[in-house]
């Protein structure tokens, strides 16, 4: 009778940890790594996934990305995918690697401009064997949740994903000359949990969204936006790419100087050549876009500090010196109902993905 009773107290106990495998919840940190970029992302299977690693400087942002791993309960990351080889998207992954194992790597491939070279060979020694170069169309192994490649070293889908199709903003909308070319072979991805949906297009700029949603929406429409280009929306967040996309919620992983609030010096506008936007111009485009009910912020933005979202919405209020490294958290039911968290004062607001 007794041994009866243990077992059917194991069989409990291993029911219960199916039950709750299946029952946790998609997790999503946007890490501060002022104004770089480092996503985390944690299945409802305990999976995890790293979009970037932030900058080199001191370590510091290795040490807050290994920091939200242990609030995360990770022993280990299982992919890291690396959107391109600039400083603020690779340079915190030597160090990285030395806090915490990494099974996999993932990223667009060798072609990269010489000033990039020397980050490219660095990346290649640290992902060794254990690398795999992406193409547009390809789904990036998360149990759960489905990880596919919109975009990757120039190419993108062909085909539209669910809830794509003509885009009527591509009549007349605003065309910019590309960007330096490491922004234009971008990987970006597109995460799907039920009806829940993540996009995540790193620095990609504005001619390149164009190439996505334009004549055709081959992206969909999401339920929260991580802003390209850390907000800079002068060389990017293209007219036609919000249309098409009608994000539900916006992050955006700026910097208290940088993305939100700066000006693209090198943005060339094609259509109306000699625009010169203010400040204001990124908040005021996506704060003015229709259907959009929240905007939330890594930092204050404080080149233009008139033109921000509401202050419990931004995770960091200090210039980066005196900067806590708070992070903004996004935790997904599996019916569709979210729970963004600031890391900072710890308000959440729960949304229902349309």
């Amino acid at each position: 009778m007794r041994r009866l009773l243990v077992l059917f107290g194991a069989f409990l106990v291993a029911v219960g940890g199916i039950v709750s495998a299946q029952s946790r919840n998609l997790d999503i940190y946007w890490i501060d790594v002022e104004g770089g970029a480092a996503t985390l992302i944690v299945g409802p299977s305990g999976d995890s996934l790293l979009y970037d690693a932030g900058y080199a400087v001191d370590d510091r942002d290795a040490k807050r990305i290994y920091a939200v791993t242990q609030l995360a309960g990770l022993k280990k990351i299982d992919a890291f995918v690396l959107s391109h080889y600039h400083g603020d998207h690779v340079g915190g992954l030597p160090a990285l690697a030395k806090m915490i194992p990494i099974d996999r790597y993932f990223d667009h491939g060798d072609a990269v401009e010489e000033v990039d070279r020397e980050r490219l060979e660095i990346y290649k020694k640290v992902a060794g064997n254990k690398r795999t170069i992406l193409k547009a169309g390809d789904v990036i192994p998360l149990k759960g949740v489905q990880a596919q490649v919109v975009a990757s070293n120039t190419e993108f889908i062909t085909k539209a994903v669910k809830g794509g199709g003509p885009n009527p903003t591509c009549v007349n909308a605003e065309q910019k000359a590309p960007a330096a070319p490491e922004n234009g072979r971008m990987v970006g991805a597109l995460f799907t949990y039920g009806k829940f949906t993540f996009m995540d297009l790193a620095d990609l700029d504005w001619a390149n969204e164009m190439a996505l949603t334009c004549p055709v929406n081959k992206l969909g429409t999401v339920t929260i936006w991580q802003a390209d280009r850390h907000g800079n929306l002068d060389g990017a967040g293209a007219p036609a790419l919000l249309g098409a996309i009608k994000p539900q919620v916006i992050v955006v992983n700026n910097g208290p100087r940088k993305g939100l609030g700066q000006i693209d010096q090198n943005a060339r506008s094609i259509t109306n050549p000699g625009v010169r936007n203010t400040p204001s111009y990124s908040y005021e485009k996506i704060a003015k876009l229709s259907g959009v009910e929240d905007i939330w912020q890594g930092h204050l933005a404080m080149a233009d500090p008139e033109h921000n979202t509401a202050r419990d919405l931004i995770a960091n209020l200090e210039e980066t010196a005196e900067c806590k490294g708070n992070w903004i958290k996004a935790s997904v039911a599996q019916n569709g109902r979210f729970t963004l968290t600031n890391g900072r004062n710890n308000f959440s607001k729960t949304y229902t993905a349309r």
